[in-house]
C-alpha cells in the first residue's frame, strides 16, 4: 500500500523529500547500530561495461543498483524488486556472488551481491535514480563509493 501511495506523489516532490528522509535514516542507523541487510547487482552489457547509478539522495557518487531487504524478504527477490522499481528491468536472470560485509551508516551491513548481463537500456525511475551509465571496468568514474569499490572487487574475484 505504501508503495502505491509513494508512486502517486509527483516525481519532483518525491526527489525533494528523499534527501531529508535519507539524512534521518542515516542518523537513526548510527544511533541504533542495528545490523542491516541489502542487495546490489553488478550489471554488465554485452561488451562487459558496468552499469553505475547516481541517486537523487545521499552522497553524490556513483554506485551499483540495489537497496535494502524488507523484513523476511529473500535477497534475490529484493534485487529483482529494486531493478524493476529503479530501472524498469523485469525478470532478469541473476547470478549469486555471495555476500560482502561492511559498515553502512555506522551499522554492520551484509550486502547480497548478484551479477547480471543485459542487452537493453534501463528506464530510470527519475525519483531515486537520476543517472545511469555504462562504464568500461578499467575506466570507472569518480567519485565512486567505497562500498561500491569493495563490491566490484568481490565481483571481479568471484565471477569466474
Amino acid at each position: 500500500m505504501l508503495h502505491l501511495i509513494i508512486r502517486l506523489v509527483p516525481a519532483p516532490v518525491h526527489r525533494a523529500v528523499l534527501p531529508v528522509a535519507f539524512r534521518w535514516r542515516h542518523r537513526w542507523r548510527r544511533w541504533r547500530r542495528t545490523p542491516l541487510y541489502g542487495c546490489n547487482v553488478v550489471i554488465t552489457d554485452l561488451d562487459g561495461s558496468v552499469l553505475l547509478l547516481r541517486h537523487s539522495y545521499g552522497p553524490d557518487q556513483w554506485g551499483l543498483p540495489g537497496g535494502g531487504l524488507g523484513r523476511g524478504e529473500d535477497p534475490e527477490r529484493a534485487a529483482q524488486r529494486e531493478l524493476r522499481e529503479e530501472l524498469g528491468l523485469d525478470g532478469m536472470r541473476l547470478h549469486s556472488l555471495g555476500t560482502v560485509e561492511g559498515i553502512l551508516s555506522g551499522s554492520p551491513h551484509t550486502a547480497y551481491l548478484f551479477s547480471a548481463v543485459i542487452d537493453c537500456h534501463p528506464r530510470l525511475d527519475r525519483r531515486e535514480v537520476i543517472e545511469a551509465r555504462f562504464f568500461p571496468p578499467h575506466s570507472l568514474p569518480e567519485p565512486l563509493g567505497a562500498t561500491t569499490r569493495e563490491q566490484l572487487a568481490a565481483w571481479r574475484e568471484r565471477r569466474g
